[in-house]
């Protein structure tokens, strides 16, 4: 028999969390189940959370527990452990533990206990300083990723162009290391047998594609879109590896996308010198025409040998100074999806989507890797159909966070509408393709699912007056452009408003940097549709009113061809508001004031009935807003004055 008295009730979250290891180790198992006729040596144990640690595997072999406020490690509370098999373990665990107590969360309350975690010295010694940093799974992986590129690319030349190719490689192959990243989150090590079988694959070719007559008129502007986004690709690689640990300190928490600052980073160094660029670009297709004596691989190559030699680490830190300055995190994970085409609505109009005269509706976006190159900002080609696949015609899309094109596999942008106005902004200017429309998306609180209500009509119209889009029609009065346009408007299955929608993820990345599919707590967005995407908007305002509207008034779906079928009053608002949306009446103050009113308590009580932002940022963008509608109000009314009579 076990004296309580003398044992240790011990949290495990690594390899001791398989019960044939852990006794395997002391003589002793354990069951979440325990019975009367549970033998002896069977502890009993239970589910439990170590909260203020993370877990990291920087030798991807072991796991470490170390400090960070803001995770949790899940493991199990063993009760009961005899002072024989705590001894045993000590051993096993070996000096890279402290052997600490605990107090973890249980369903029966906070339970004291003993568990091994990382001593900060031995950890620094062993692994630098850099064993700290989030998704270390992800590092680790990436150098032996390397290490590939290395032996299988001109192997043991180490030249500046062989280092160049090896390089240029990655790029090429980029959504295969993604993937690789991707599916090592889900587990706990990658076999070299399948490392090799996965990296193994050839480099995509376009030799064969320079023979086809159709493609030929768009050749030149497909190739200098594909040395700009290697430019760019090379930029953000650099700021990821040289500044991560600062990069970290920035936006430290994981549930974000982690490559979102350095994104925005580089795409500002590559925008702000865009007459360099071009020129670099044209120099680049002067030296290598398509005449097929060239590869994608060449004029990938070229890109990535620019950037190297024009990257500047001051030029980083100065922007990462900027951003600093900047930033205005909230709670709220966010996200956007920014779709570019050079003919508007008409990108996924099957008689009109053949007339774009420089990239063909990019029908050849999979022939030049474009699928493989944009994967950091989650490009792909949609034509509306919710079947992405080569050859297809439709909008360029780019939703950064986005790990497949699904989109089931995904993390939030950011939590910072700044930061989201900035990548918007920073990724139009990037492509040399015509901006076209703009969703936004917000992660749902568990609390507000299924509880969720219909926005009134007159806060639709406030919302389309700062972010619908208006335009001047022959008349000479302003009206909003998407709306009458149709471009949010659908009836191929039953007339409805595409609006806004709510949507659920299938998988989620949870804090441990694992992925797992989102069964007791799915994983909720309300995304909003109706943004036109403007190069000249500031997005800022827009995305705090819809936070605070989302928090006050917890919206869902509006208007589906369900609602509009079974509702009278929406039927009848969904009337009235095309006809406003064609001849607008002014926002009345009345209306204008409730609004408003709403988005500050939204805002107000983002933090669990206390503010998350400062309450200087929150009156600038009420302010903001409140400028916006009265100068719609203002050009109705000079409208109507130049308007001639009768119309």
């Amino acid at each position: 028999m076990i004296d309580k008295k003398t044992t240790t009730h011990l949290f495990v979250y690594g390899s001791l969390r398989e019960p044939s290891i852990f006794e395997s180790v002391c003589g002793f198992s354990f069951t979440l189940k325990p019975s009367e006729s549970t033998p002896w040596n069977v502890l009993a144990a239970e589910l439990a959370m170590l909260p203020n640690y993370r877990r990291v595997s920087p030798d991807n072999v072991y796991f470490y527990a170390i400090p960070d406020p803001t995770s949790r490690i899940q493991g199990f509370v063993i009760y009961n452990v005899p002072p024989s098999a705590m001894a045993v373990i000590d051993k096993y665990e070996g000096k890279l533990y402290d052997r600490e107590t605990v107090k973890v969360n249980t369903a029966h309350g906070l339970v004291e206990a003993q568990a091994y975690l990382a001593s900060p010295r031995t950890m620094k010694k062993r692994f630098g300083d850099r064993f700290h940093v989030n998704l270390i799974h992800e590092l680790w992986l990436r150098k032996r990723i390397e290490k590939f590129f290395d032996t299988h690319t001109r192997p043991g030349e180490q030249s500046i162009d062989a280092n160049i190719e090896r390089m240029a490689r990655r790029e090429l192959i980029g959504t295969t290391e993604r993937d690789l990243v991707v599916s090592h989150l889900g587990q706990d090590a990658i076999s070299d047998y399948y490392l090799e079988h996965e990296l193994s694959r050839p480099v995509p070719s376009i030799l064969t594609l320079m023979k086809n007559q159709q493609a030929a008129p768009y050749m030149y502007n497909y190739l200098a879109l594909v040395m700009k986004q290697t430019l760019l690709n090379h930029f953000e690689s650099q700021i990821h590896e040289r500044f991560r640990y600062e990069l970290d300190c920035l936006a430290p928490n994981p549930r974000y996308y982690n490559r979102a600052l350095s994104l925005l980073i580089a795409l500002r160094m590559v925008n702000r010198n865009y007459t360099a660029v071009d020129m670099l670009l044209q120099r680049g297709l002067e030296s290598m025409p398509p005449n097929g004596r060239y590869d994608l691989i060449d004029y990938v190559k070229y890109a990535v040998s620019a950037a190297e030699n024009i990257f500047d680490p001051r030029v980083v830190q100065n922007d990462m100074q900027s951003v600093r300055n900047n930033l205005h995190p909230g709670l709220v994970p966010m996200g956007a999806e920014v779709e570019l085409s050079n003919l508007g609505f008409r990108a996924v109009d099957s008689l009109h989507a053949d007339q774009d005269s420089v990239f063909d509706g990019f029908r050849y976006f999979h022939e030049f890797a474009l699928d493989v190159l944009t994967w950091r900002l989650g490009g792909y080609i949609d034509d509306h159909s919710g079947e992405p696949g080569p050859g297809k015609r439709g909008f360029l899309e780019l939703a950064p966070g986005r790990l497949n094109t699904l989109g089931e596999i995904s993390k939030p942008a950011t939590s910072d509408p700044w930061l989201l106005n900035q990548l918007i902004h920073e990724i139009t200017r990037f492509y040399p393709v015509a901006p076209h429309s703009l969703h936004l998306s917000f992660q749902l609180r568990h609390t507000q699912v299924g509880k969720q209500t219909t926005l009134p009509m007159s806060f639709v119209k406030c919302l389309f007056v700062i972010g619908g889009g208006t335009q001047i029609t022959s008349s000479g009065r302003l009206a909003v452009s998407r709306m009458i346009q149709k471009e949010i408007q659908r009836s191929d299955c039953g007339e409805e408003l595409v609006f806004a929608r709510t949507s659920k993820r299938q998988y989620k990345i949870t804090p441990e940097g694992t992925i797992a599919q989102a069964a007791k707590y799915p994983i909720y967005i309300n995304q909003y549709k109706f943004m036109r995407l403007d190069s000249r908007a500031n997005y800022e305002p827009l995305i705090l009113a819809l936070k605070g509207l989302q928090i006050a008034l917890n919206p869902g779906n509006y208007l589906t061809a369900e609602q509009l079928s079974t509702s009278r009053r929406l039927k009848n608002e969904y009337q009235e508001l095309r006809e406003w949306a064609a001849s607008p009446e002014p926002i009345s103050r009345r209306t204008k004031g409730r609004f408003l009113d709403a988005i500050y308590d939204g805002l107000m009580n983002e933090a669990h009935r206390r503010p998350y932002h400062k309450l200087h940022y929150i009156d600038w963008a009420l302010g903001a807003i409140d400028m916006q509608i009265r100068m719609f109000n203002k050009k109705l009314e000079e409208g109507k004055e130049k308007a001639p009579e009768g119309l």
